[in-house]
């Protein structure tokens, strides 16, 4: 049975990833702080080691890693809000834990490092049209930033030390167990309880939702089809206005609530683009699959299990 380490992955992309890397016949050890809770299911929790401390701690990476093939690594902090009040940390976690998952790969004779990036990466660029990887990218936060330097980080890894990688870049993934942190969850808390649905702006801007389960589908699919450092899309390929989201999920829930537009506040200035829509023809190209759930079947299967 093949070993390998999630870190974060107790948050909601990492619970889900375990419940699959499972499924799959591998044995899963998980490195996570909990700040945010544990969303790996109790169904399987037996199943899994779970490692209760903090990826910035290069002992603990190093020693859970002993033996893994592959090393996840998606401990990050998130949330606009978050990481808008929180700059400094949100870097310190991006690129001290990288460098400690690294570190540890080296040591351990991990055989590829698989990174969870963003699509926030790109910024403002090429908002006219889909972006594809090649592009030249804008990240302005501190966040997408260290992100950034991340994927820079693990391409040189690659050519100094020959240690394989893959960063994906995550398309405003969605699905259950995601908290309120994201808009699909907050619209849905609201809409349930019939406050107004908040959103920032006008609601025309758009953005690229993609189901949890095509995002892990795309994740499995990868593994041992790519050589060296690669970089690839994880999105729909379909863009939604926000407001339009509001009024889906306000349907669906035959909610009461009012859209309420406000002003966004300066500190999610760099946060808000009008427009991304991502472009998944390399994913495809090596895996034979694309993203695939629409919003509407997505939404169905996080609100019928809110129902149930």
């Amino acid at each position: 049975m093949e070993k390998v380490l999630v870190t974060g992955g107790a948050g909601f992309i990492g619970s889900h990833l375990v419940e699959s890397l499972l499924n799959k016949g591998f044995k899963v050890v998980v490195v996570d702080n909990l700040l945010r809770g544990n969303k790996i299911p109790k169904r399987i929790a037996d199943d899994v080691e779970l490692i209760v401390d903090d990826v910035c701690k290069e002992t603990i990476v190093y020693r859970h890693s002993k033996g893994c093939k592959y090393i996840f690594h998606f401990a990050a902090m998130l949330g606009v809000d978050i990481v808008a009040d929180n700059p400094v940390k949100t870097m310190d976690v991006e690129v001290i834990g990288m460098r400690n998952v690294m570190k540890a790969a080296l040591k351990n004779s991990v055989s590829q490092i698989i990174y969870s990036s963003t699509s926030g990466i790109y910024g403002h660029s090429a908002i006219e049209k889909s972006v594809q990887e090649h592009i030249q990218v804008d990240p302005r936060t501190s966040y997408a930033i260290a992100k950034r330097f991340n994927e820079i980080y693990l391409a040189a890894q690659f050519e100094e030390n020959g240690i394989e990688s893959i960063a994906l870049r995550f398309f405003n993934i969605y699905g259950p167990r995601q908290d309120e942190r994201m808009v699909i969850p907050r619209f849905i808390s609201q809409a349930k309880q019939n406050k107004p649905i908040t959103i920032f702006g006008k609601g025309h801007q758009t953005r690229d939702f993609t189901f949890i389960d095509d995002t892990i589908k795309s994740i499995l699919l990868l593994l041992g089809k790519t050589k060296g450092s690669e970089i690839f899309n994880v999105s729909n390929e379909n863009e939604l206005e926000i407001i339009s989201l509001a009024n889906i999920i306000k349907n669906y829930l035959g909610s009461n609530s009012k859209i309420l537009c406000l002003d966004a506040p300066t500190k999610r200035y760099d946060f808000e683009v009008e427009r991304r829509i991502g472009d998944s023809s390399k994913l495809y190209e090596y895996t034979g699959y694309k993203p695939d759930t629409n919003i509407e079947k997505g939404l169905s299967i996080i609100l019928s299990q809110l129902i149930d």
